[in-house]
């Protein structure tokens, strides 16, 4: 049975925020590296749907006042 892209997001959210939080928690550490390094921990992600939430995710944390 195909998952509809609703649960799919409702499934996996928990796990994209965390991830996010992961990724985001690092960019002190990295400084002016963190962009690229990020980058590249994107691009590994599986699959593509996910590796988007993570990123949309990232982008609202570092956002956050």
């Amino acid at each position: 049975m195909a998952v509809s892209r609703a649960q799919f997001h409702q499934r996996n959210l928990p796990d994209a925020q965390a991830k996010a939080a992961e990724l985001l928690a690092r960019k002190s550490d990295l400084q002016g590296a963190w962009l690229n390094w990020v980058a590249s921990q994107l691009y590994e992600l599986r699959p593509a749907e996910f590796a988007s939430m993570v990123r949309r995710e990232l982008q609202r944390l570092d956002n956050l006042p």
